[in-house]
């Protein structure tokens, strides 16, 4: 997210409301924040225990109105930061912004669609600020590796998932054919369900095959998922691997996707195409 401003001039309302809601170099910036994380995590439970039957039996009223109060509280707090910062289209359609507003919908949804303010949990996300309370910002910049490893390696990770989704329609199709409805196998989706049960070695065991051809070809599945499990993770540390690998020593780094290539006569990038430096 581009960094945000006030958006009034020093000392002005806007100004002063921006550094304590947005800032955490003051002590009224911290204290905000810190008693922000507590609201959000208690209204998080509220939430949490209202589900609860026996909670819910004795205490119903009590958490729905605790949930309206911190619904009021979060919206003027939502309010502010919109009204505080000088580029409010940008802050409204950052991350941070984006969870803050579906942290106060789920509530108000509720007066429509009855048992709606579950979805407040997503308040959960906001907890994430904790990182700048913190000062652990260092750690962000970890999850920045492994986003860049991710999207190195999402044409890889897509062409494994199509072949597993291949290999599953192919397996509950044969399935099917094998047990059939008086195995539980009914229909070919139900088939494919089994196949993604099984290959993924979840194993609900709700659907089970009773011929010997079909135990057999069920071992085979089992003994697929385990190696199958592996290759995503393969793909994603070779990856990080890549991404940490010191440039020089013959490697020359992208300027786009940050592919290092090792072949000194490469003019163009072989991942992205673009001109190599």
């Amino acid at each position: 997210m581009a960094r945000l401003e006030p958006g009034g001039p020093p000392g002005s309302r806007r100004s002063l409301t921006f550094h304590v809601i947005f800032e955490t170099e003051t002590r009224s910036g911290r204290a905000f924040d810190v008693v922000l994380i507590v609201a959000i995590l208690a209204s998080v439970l509220a939430v949490l225990m209202e589900s609860v039957a026996p909670f819910a039996a004795r205490y119903g009223p009590g958490l729905r109105t605790l949930e309206w109060v911190f619904t009021v509280l979060f919206s003027i707090e939502y309010a502010l930061r919109v009204w505080s910062v000088s580029r409010p289209r940008a802050y409204t359609l950052s991350f941070f912004g984006l969870i803050d507003l579906l942290a106060v919908i789920p509530t108000y949804l509720s007066v429509i669609v009855p048992g709606g303010q579950v979805l407040a949990v997503v308040r959960v996300l906001r907890v994430l600020r904790v990182f700048r309370v913190l000062k652990l910002t260092r750690y962000v910049g970890e999850a920045s590796v492994l986003g860049a490893a991710l999207r190195a390696a999402r044409y890889k990770i897509s062409v494994f998932l199509v072949t597993v989704f291949g290999i599953v329609i192919v397996v509950g199709a044969v399935m099917y054919l094998v047990e059939g409805p008086a195995g539980g196998f009914t229909s070919i989706p139900m088939g494919v369900y089994w196949a993604i049960v099984t290959l993924t070695t979840v194993g609900f065991g709700d659907i089970t095959p009773v011929t010997t051809l079909g135990q057999t070809i069920a071992s085979f599945v089992m003994i697929l998922g385990y190696g199958i499990i592996a290759v995503p993770t393969g793909i994603v540390t070779a990856e990080i691997v890549a991404q940490g690998r010191e440039p020089g020593a013959g490697y020359r780094v992208c300027t786009t996707c940050r592919y290092q290539e090792g072949d000194p006569g490469a003019l163009y990038c072989r991942r992205c195409g673009e001109r190599l430096p």
